[in-house]
């Protein structure tokens, strides 16, 4: 019987986009994470850089302005870890597009398909959202507290929303809430009366990202604008791309805070000989290069069954809770290792921790 091979390396397109996203990282990102993060905002040319790229429409069919290539959620969490190697905010803000027009494409209504993907898909970024997260301890989006109650011609949602990222300049976003004990998701306008936005939510971490608390109050949606019709959608597949995605991001946290520690640790000289000679922070180093690639191959591993269409419930959530624990861990060993310099904002391994620390509590921020 002859055998047959298995690759965990990346085709030669996938190698040449992530080098291109990782060369876009490099010349506009990278150098300007900290400031993004000191002034509390992403400029709009960097995300319109990445947008230029076409990652987020290249799967949409020509009829709706994409570029109608083959859907690849592999491909995508490699575009996802560079991105949140450069900076985690950026990477969560240049997706939101996805995050919104990547469901309406699978499993949305004729009538919605042709309303809502076109407009997002011009030469220029504009933002969309989706509200998951609810304020609540131990939130799990299996058990959503915002409730949709179907009367006549509408379905009146009631409930609470946070970490909404971009929702003030979001002209639309997905809602996910419980409709009669099944989960759904409804295209809601920012606009609609009953839709209202709090002001911008301080968070441990993710500074230059935009987020905000929603509240629908008798928020009334035709019916026409339940994702899916009559029929609905597949909210377990929603999720499993989601913390696919997460997983993505948190292992290009982690790779930069392993490989910034790593280059501190051979340069940093003590008693006469780099820190990174001595036992306790090579042991670290290891550590922190083997588990981001347990990450990665578990982030692929959920990828790759989600591309071969396939239930993908246990290996996206194993990735994501895996990747949840391991981006704190690896990130702060990153803060250890520098010591005191750590501890300092001049160092970015103190805003990798912080924003690493939103792969294990976040639902919903971004897409493959």
């Amino acid at each position: 019987m002859e055998e047959k091979e298995f690759s965990f390396g990346m085709s030669e397109e996938q190698r040449t986009i992530k080098e291109t996203v990782a060369r876009l990282v490099k010349d506009v990102v990278s150098d300007n994470a900290h400031d993004m993060d000191e002034k509390k905002a992403i400029p709009p040319e960097f995300i319109q850089k990445v947008w230029e790229l076409g990652a987020a429409v290249s799967v949409i069919p020509e009829e709706f302005g994409g570029y109608g290539m083959e859907y690849s959620p592999i491909m995508n969490t490699i575009i996802l870890e560079e991105l949140a190697y450069g900076d985690m905010a950026l990477a969560i803000a240049a997706s939101l597009p996805a995050m919104f027009l990547y469901p309406i494409l699978e499993a949305g209504t004729d009538e919605q398909k042709k309303k809502y993907i076109a407009p997002y898909c011009d030469a220029s970024f504009k933002p969309c959202t989706v509200a998951v997260n609810e304020p609540r301890f131990k939130f799990d989006p299996v058990s959503l507290e915002t409730r949709a109650e179907k009367k006549g011609a509408a379905y009146v949602i009631n409930g609470k929303k946070c970490f909404v990222p971009m929702a003030n300049n979001s002209a639309h976003m997905l809602v996910a809430a419980q409709d009669d004990g099944t989960h759904d998701l409804f295209i809601v306008s920012q606009d609609n009366p009953g839709v209202k936005i709090g002001e911008r939510e301080k968070n441990i971490g993710l500074y230059a990202l935009e987020s905000y608390p929603v509240i629908f109050e008798n928020c009334e949606v035709p019916v026409s604008d339940r994702l899916g019709g009559e029929q609905g959608c597949d909210y377990g597949k929603f999720l499993q791309k989601t913390r696919t995605a997460l997983s993505a991001i948190g292992t290009g946290v982690s790779r930069a805070s392993y490989e910034y520690a790593r280059e501190y640790a051979k340069e940093r000289v003590q008693f006469g000989e780099p820190i990174a000679s001595r036992q306790a922070v090579a042991f670290m180093i290891a550590e922190m290069a083997y588990e981001v690639d347990a990450m990665r191959l578990m982030t692929w591993k959920a990828a790759s069954a989600l591309e071969a269409g396939k239930d993908a419930k246990r290996e996206s959530y194993l990735a994501k809770l895996y990747a949840g624990e391991m981006t704190m861990k690896i990130t702060d060993y990153g803060v250890q290792i520098l010591g005191g310099h750590g501890f300092i904002r001049d160092h970015p391994v103190e805003r990798y921790y912080r924003n690493g620390r939103g792969i294990a509590i976040l639902e919903g921020m971004a897409t493959v």
